[in-house]
């Protein structure tokens, strides 16, 4: 990401700084970064230490639920359904995940009470329904649908949220989310054949720095659970910052989609990379111009990988029977593409309206009880005519 600043930052780094003058105590600079001090970084200048607290609370191990299914299949589940609950953090129900990757479905009806902090991962929501800001450390962050909200790892922050109905998939990766490197040069600059350009990625816009004492509690993931402190000061004391890592939105709407006289394949439409994973948007866009181009995507079998996409608008022609909020796996080992009749019938089609958020990974994904509890097992019959209902 671009180099931002925001708030009073001095001259120099790691030098003496006060922020009215020589009576008043030292400001407290902590350098924020990746890969020890090798990697993207970000230095904040406090107030009071990062590393004061006032009581260390319990410690509670996540738990998930895994459904292992009976049958390798192509499988299709409806979020919609999924009743809201909780907070924007204690209503993440986990809906698959491994090594690499968890995704969750979040839809929270209530305030979180308190501040979170991803010790251990990178996260990133996508907005489907809803908005409000992410109040960070780094300063306020508005989101609003087809969002997605890229939280680094280390930012302690909070939500506020619009009213009314609110619909999330949230991803959290161990590893580092970043854009592709096929999209920057070596300085980092984003290229002109990028989809987007560091126009459409939006920082935070201002900052929020309160001196005052109280109790505040904070929960960190950490160590495969979540542990809880009580804080006796603010933690959104940060009074200025400058550097490459900061909380971001992106909205699907500004993905610039391509297109080709033939049809162009998934890492055409590639938003985001992690390690043994990729996150694609697939926006409204004009179709293949070629007057023998087929316009849906062609049979393909994911040999090294697991083809998961959520469909967030639009009508996605490749699939019947598939309604917004569905989400699609195409596991490894099996071929998949359109259905019986989608080819014939997209043909001579000039652009397409559909919305879709597609993640794949390199390695197995394995399904929660929440999965199991959407399931639709009649979606593995789909491509055969005499046995789908959808043809019926």
């Amino acid at each position: 990401m671009r180099y931002e600043r925001l708030g009073e930052v001095p001259h120099k780094r790691h030098v003496q700084v006060r922020r009215n003058g020589s009576s008043s105590p030292l400001l407290t600079e902590e350098v924020m970064g990746y890969e020890g001090f090798s990697g993207n970084e970000t230095i904040l200048y406090h107030l009071h230490s990062p590393c004061r607290l006032d009581a260390v609370g319990g410690f509670r191990a996540l738990e998930r639920e895994e459904w292992i299914p009976d049958t390798h299949v192509h499988r299709l589940a409806d979020t919609v359904p999924v009743e809201p609950g909780g907070d924007p953090l204690s209503g993440r129900r986990l809906l698959m995940f491994n090594a690499d990757l968890e995704v969750s479905v979040c839809k929270p009806a209530d305030a979180l009470d308190g501040f979170y902090r991803n010790g251990e991962g990178d996260e990133v929501i996508y907005v489907h329904r809803g908005g409000g800001v992410l109040r960070t450390v780094f300063g306020r962050v508005p989101f609003r649908e087809r969002d997605y909200v890229v939280i680094p790892r280390g930012t302690t922050h909070t939500f506020e949220l619009d009213g009314g109905e609110q619909h999330w998939i949230c991803f959290h990766t161990p590893g580092e989310l970043e854009t592709p490197n096929r999209y920057r040069n070596r300085y980092g600059l984003l290229l002109e054949h990028a989809p987007y350009s560091h126009r459409d990625f939006h920082g935070p816009a201002e900052l929020e720095t309160y001196d005052e004492g109280g109790e505040f509690e904070v929960t960190v993931r950490v160590r495969d659970g979540h542990q809880s402190y009580l804080l006796d000061r603010h933690p959104f004391d940060v009074v200025g910052w400058d550097g490459y890592v900061w909380p971001y939105t992106f909205n699907a709407d500004d993905f610039e989609p391509r297109a080709g006289r033939f049809h162009l394949p998934p890492p055409a439409h590639q938003t985001f990379q992690g390690p043994n994973f990729v996150i694609c948007t697939f926006a409204p866009r004009m179709l293949d111009w070629d007057p023998e181009a087929v316009p849906l995507p062609y049979h393909h079998s994911n040999i090294q990988s697991e083809e998961v996409m959520f469909y967030a608008a639009g009508d996605y022609a490749a699939r019947r029977g598939v309604e917004v909020g569905s989400i699609t796996l195409h596991p490894s080992g099996l071929p998949h593409g359109p259905q019986p009749g989608a080819v014939e019938k997209a043909l001579g089609a000039t652009h397409t309206d559909e919305l879709a958020i597609m993640w794949d990974t390199f390695r197995p994904l394995r399904l929660t009880r929440l999965w199991r509890d959407h399931d639709k097992p009649e979606y593995a019959l789909s491509w055969n005519p005499d046995r789908s209902p959808a043809h019926a």
